[in-house]
């Protein structure tokens, strides 16, 4: 005895598996109308896996920073922005203490599933990650007309432009005062964003970091690898990372960055203000600077110049 799985039609009447009924030709085409689609789309890359790994494969590719020769920056320079390990976050019990936060680019989650590039607007945040990447890095612009190669300088306008690893299309670090309908989610402060239009609300300074002698450095050239303030040319505010707002992005949890000056008591800028423009190794092209060790100090010297004497 054979056991066949009968089915029923519409008029009730039951048929068995090998038998077609209803609308079967039409499912079948459909069918082979759908493998022949997504066999179309994955030739040419269109399907959300597909898009979203060529997403991921270009902001986290390896970039080289440039390299500067006399310690400064200079337009042109590709380079990081970090801001330096807040020693209060210790004390505060933040959960970023002891790290080093690098600002990145950072799409929405929906933009990496539909489109092949960059969005504009774009968030930024900032990302544990201090290595340089197609995320992480950017460019500095010129917005008054100063060629390529010159020496940023203390007061001077700047532009900070990124491409995200695509190298098909720019955006720029922007931002604007705070409104009802445009602000941080978490800290509800000035946003950070970026743009593809390079204009004023694009537009950045060097600012030194002693309010006593930033009058004296207006003008100097911007060193490169030390602490500097970056301010906002539109709303006069500095670019922050207040440690104590975190949000959750596509790439995991990360640090919320905005345009806000942090005063102290003494009516000085706090550590949230702080950054790094970070340049490469010179010593070895695939690290920056921040990865060479520290020179030793004089104690270190004499201790060292006393250690071979006696041997």
């Amino acid at each position: 005895m054979f056991n066949f799985n009968l089915r029923t039609s519409m008029s009730g009447r039951a048929y068995s598996p090998g038998v077609l009924i209803a609308n079967w030709n039409e499912d079948l085409y459909l069918e082979e109308d759908l493998l022949k689609d997504f066999i179309h789309r994955r030739e040419k890359g269109e399907l959300l896996i597909q898009r979203a790994n060529k997403l991921k494969e270009n902001l986290y590719k390896k970039e080289q920073l440039s390299i500067s020769k006399d310690g400064f920056l200079h337009f042109g320079d590709t380079v990081m922005l970090v801001n330096p390990d807040n020693n209060k976050s210790a004390t505060e019990n933040l959960p970023s203490k002891g790290e080093n936060l690098s600002l990145a680019v950072t799409p929405e989650e929906m933009a990496v599933h539909v489109m092949n590039t960059l969005p504009s607007p774009c968030r930024v945040s900032a990302v544990r990650v201090c290595d340089p990447m197609g995320r992480n890095t950017f460019q500095i612009l010129s917005t008054e007309g100063a060629s390529m190669g010159e020496p940023i300088r203390y007061g001077q306008n700047f532009g900070l432009g990124t491409t995200g690893g695509f190298h098909d299309r720019m955006l720029f670090l922007a931002s604007d005062h705070k409104t009802f309908q445009n602000m941080a989610k978490k800290s509800l402060l000035q946003p950070a964003f970026l743009t593809d239009e390079l204009s004023y609300l694009a537009s950045w300074q060097a600012t030194y970091l002693d309010p006593q002698l930033r009058l004296e450095h207006e003008g100097l050239p911007v060193p490169a690898n030390t602490k500097i303030l970056i301010t906002h040319c539109h709303t006069n505010q500095e670019l922050a990372v207040p440690r104590n707002f975190s949000i959750r992005t596509y790439f995991g949890r990360e640090y919320e960055v905005v345009c806000h000056t942090f005063l102290d008591s003494h009516r000085a800028e706090e550590d949230k203000n702080y950054w790094i423009v970070v340049t490469g190794n010179p010593s070895d092209k695939s690290t920056t600077m921040m990865d060479r060790p520290q020179p030793p100090s004089e104690a270190t010297r004499e201790k060292n110049s006393e250690f071979q004497t006696e041997a």
